[in-house]
């Protein structure tokens, strides 16, 4: 019995194939891992899931208030162990009524020695309220720059909207602190420095 010539031309490229059909799968799932972040965050978006409110303002809708239902507000803020800030909020909590148009007044401390950059990155809770959570005006949409032990009041203006599920009667609003890194800091930096050593 005749055994197969594993040099023939078919053999090899057989073999070509199936290599080249592997390099295009790793590569696809290479470009996947990256877009799924990207991805993720705009699903959260769009459906609610996981909290995730917009970043950017949004318009009041006029609509008429429903003064048979009361919901409450909670605001929560945390700090983080790369930023040494605080983030106040004038009250804990608020009752409001769906289609009302409500503000609230934070405060941020830069409790160190240095200036630096921050952002307060906001969640909702439960997750299907970030739907109906309309941010006019969000100290959230930009970073922050607090220069040495600096103070400053920044508002938040808010509506939940109408359709507000029936079964939602607490809205807890999360802000935590992150550090955030400028390129252009090192620079200064050495700026400062220089026009020290000239004096």
């Amino acid at each position: 019995m005749t055994q197969p010539n594993r040099n023939e031309p078919g053999a090899s490229n057989g073999v070509r194939r199936t290599v080249v059909r592997t390099v295009v799968a790793l590569a696809g799932m290479f470009a996947f891992a990256f877009a799924l972040v990207p991805l993720y965050d705009v699903f959260c978006e769009v459906t609610g899931i996981n909290g995730k409110t917009k970043n950017s303002a949004q318009a009041i809708i006029h609509e008429e208030v429903d003064e048979s239902r009361m919901i409450t507000v909670q605001f929560i803020t945390r700090g983080s162990s790369g930023l040494p800030w605080e983030l106040d909020v004038e009250t804990r909590q608020v009752r409001v009524h769906p289609g009302q148009t409500n503000e609230v007044n934070f405060t941020f401390y830069n409790r160190s020695d240095n200036s630096n950059w921050g952002r307060a990155v906001p969640s909702v809770s439960p997750s299907n309220a970030s739907l109906h959570l309309r941010k006019v005006t969000c100290f959230c949409f930009e970073e922050q720059y607090l220069q040495a032990g600096e103070r400053i009041e920044a508002p938040l203006v808010f509506q939940l909207t109408r359709d507000l599920p029936p079964e939602i009667k607490t809205v807890t609003l999360v802000y935590t602190l992150y550090p955030v890194a400028h390129e252009n800091e090192p620079l200064q930096a050495q700026v400062t420095a220089g026009k020290g050593d000239e004096a």
